[in-house]
C-alpha cells in the first residue's frame, strides 16, 4: 500500500466538500489502483487526508492525469495558505486498518527515534493494544521516509476514545509507546471523518 497525507489550513470548507463530491463522482472512476480515503476538518479549520492506493506508480499515474490536474487546481483555492503533501511508501496496517464505521478519527505526527524498532514494537503490541483499548476499530500508520509518521486510529466515538485514553493514560503499555518518539507527537481530531 502507498498513502498519501494532504494537509493544510481551510478558508473555504463548501468548496472543499463540493470538490470531494466533483472527484468521487468524474475522476474516482478512473482512478486505477485508489483504495479509498481518511479525511475531516479538525475543530481549529485544519483539513488532513489520507488517501490509500495499491502502489506509488497508481498514485502518480492518478496525479499525471489532465483531469486531475485541472481538479485540484480548483481544489486548492479551498486552503488558505500552502498545502503539505507527503508520500509515504511504508505503510503499516493494524487491527485490519482503517474503519468506515468510525464515528471518530485521531491523527497522530510525531517522529520515531528509530523507526525499525517501533515498527517492530507495534506489531508486538498489537494483541496487548487491543485488549487495553477495545474502542480502537482500526489502525495505519503511514511512514514519512525520515522516521517521521502519521498515524491514523478510527474509533466508534470521540466519547469511547476519551473514556479509555483516561483509563489507560498511566498505563505501562501507553508508556512504552510513548518511549519510542523523538520529541511530543501532534495530535489532530476528526469529530466528523469522511470516508471514501
Amino acid at each position: 500500500m502507498f498513502v498519501q497525507i494532504i494537509e493544510g489550513k481551510i478558508a473555504d470548507a463548501q468548496l472543499l466538500e463540493r470538490q470531494l463530491d466533483a472527484w468521487r463522482k468524474d475522476i474516482k472512476p478512473g482512478a486505477t489502483g485508489f483504495l479509498g480515503a481518511t479525511g475531516g476538518v479538525t475543530p481549529d479549520g485544519r483539513t488532513i487526508d489520507i488517501v490509500r492506493f495499491e502502489s506509488e506508480s497508481a498514485a502518480q499515474s492518478n496525479s499525471k492525469r489532465p483531469e486531475q490536474g485541472a481538479w485540484w487546481s480548483e481544489t486548492e483555492k479551498a486552503y488558505d495558505g500552502p498545502v503539505t503533501f507527503r508520500d509515504c511508501r511504508d505503510v503499516d496496517v493494524m487491527f485490519g486498518g482503517g474503519s468506515n464505521d468510525a464515528g471518530f478519527v485521531q491523527v497522530v505526527q510525531g517522529k520515531a527515534k528509530d523507526q525499525a524498532a517501533m515498527r517492530s514494537m507495534t506489531t508486538e503490541m498489537e494483541a496487548e493494544l487491543r485488549a487495553a483499548r477495545p474502542d480502537i476499530l482500526g489502525m495505519l500508520v503511514a511512514w514519512h521516509g525520515d522516521g517521521g509518521f502519521t498515524q491514523v486510529v478510527y474509533f466508534k466515538t470521540e466519547a469511547d476514545a476519551r473514556k479509555q485514553e483516561s483509563a489507560t493514560e498511566q498505563s505501562e503499555l501507553r508508556e512504552r509507546y510513548m518511549s519510542m518518539f523523538e520529541g511530543a507527537p501532534t495530535f489532530y481530531d476528526l469529530p466528523s471523518p469522511i470516508f471514501d
